[in-house]
This record gives C-alpha cells, sequence and structure tokens, in this order.
C-alpha cells in the first residue's frame, strides 16, 4: 500500500472511532434521561387499582357523620331520581306527549289512538292486564307495544299512571 493509503485509513478509522463514541455517549445519554421521566400509567390499570383498594363503607360518628350521612342519602337520592325518566313525575299526560303520542296519536305500527273504537277490545281486559302489556310489552294482531313505550327509564308507576291517563281520555 501507499503512504497516502495508509494515512487515509488511520484518518478514516479515527473518524469511525470517534463517531462510535459518540453515539455510545449518547446512548448512556438517553439511558440516564430515560430512568429519570416517570412511568406512564395505563388509564385502565389505573382504574382497576382504584377499583380494588376504594373504600366499601363509611363511617359517621357524632353530629358532623350523621350530618355527612343524611347529605348522602340526599345525594344518592337526586342522583337517583335523576335516573327517572322525566324527573319522576307520574302525571300520564306528560309522559304521553313526551313519549307516547308519536305512536297513539297516529296509529303508527298499530297503536291505539285514543279513539272508543280502538280500545273496545282491550278495555275488557282490565287495568291490570293493560298496564302489564305497557310495562313488559306486548305483540298483539294489530301491533307491537314495546315494554315501558320503548324508555327502559320509566318505572313501573309511571307506566300504570300514563295508561290510566289514556284511558280516562279516550274519546
Amino acid at each position: 500500500m501507499r503512504n497516502y493509503d495508509l494515512e487515509f485509513l488511520k484518518k478514516f478509522s479515527m473518524v469511525i472511532g470517534f463517531l462510535m463514541l459518540v453515539t455510545l455517549g449518547l446512548m448512556i445519554a438517553a439511558y440516564f434521561v430515560h430512568k429519570q421521566l416517570p412511568q406512564e400509567i395505563d388509564p385502565r390499570a389505573a382504574a382497576r387499582t382504584e377499583n380494588r383498594i376504594a373504600p366499601t363503607g363509611a363511617v359517621y360518628a357524632g353530629a358532623t357523620g350523621a350530618a355527612a350521612q343524611q347529605a348522602a342519602v340526599a345525594a344518592a337520592a337526586a342522583k337517583a331520581a335523576s335516573q327517572v325518566a322525566y324527573g319522576g313525575t307520574k302525571d300520564g299526560k306528560v309522559i304521553f306527549d313526551s313519549l307516547c303520542a308519536g305512536c297513539h296519536k297516529s296509529g303508527a305500527g298499530g297503536a291505539p289512538t285514543l279513539d272508543a273504537s280502538h280500545w273496545s277490545a282491550r278495555i275488557p281486559k282490565g287495568k291490570d292486564t293493560l298496564h302489564k302489556h305497557a310495562i313488559e310489552g306486548f305483540t298483539g294482531t294489530s301491533g307491537i307495544m314495546p315494554p315501558k313505550g320503548g324508555n327502559p327509564a320509566l318505572t313501573n308507576e309511571q307506566v300504570a299512571a300514563t295508561v290510566d291517563w289514556m284511558l280516562s281520555n279516550i274519546k
């Protein structure tokens, strides 16, 4: 080999060696920086942990505890009331106008309108049967009544009140 080839190989080897040292230094620096960052937590794992360690009850002591207990009962009642359709109203007209009118005013799906002719075969079955069909749903020869009019958030009392309102307003 010639002298200038050896000189090139010597300098090229030094450049490659320098680049390897820089690469190794960057890898070590990245390792230490990575160790200093907090680990990411999967939200599903955090939720499972919270569910496992959540308290199963509470202790109320003294007057302060009684007030906290009453507040908790009131909050639970408010939450339960908000889960009931139409604010828990048992006004049949409100529920009819909001939910039932779509089918029972137009007769859609074979629903009986508030005409006496449509109810003449149904009324003799009795209110209990009509309440049951409205609550549980019913498939008849002329149409289909979905359970609770298609709104499962209605209570049985609300459905019964609406059926009673409908029966009292048949023309």
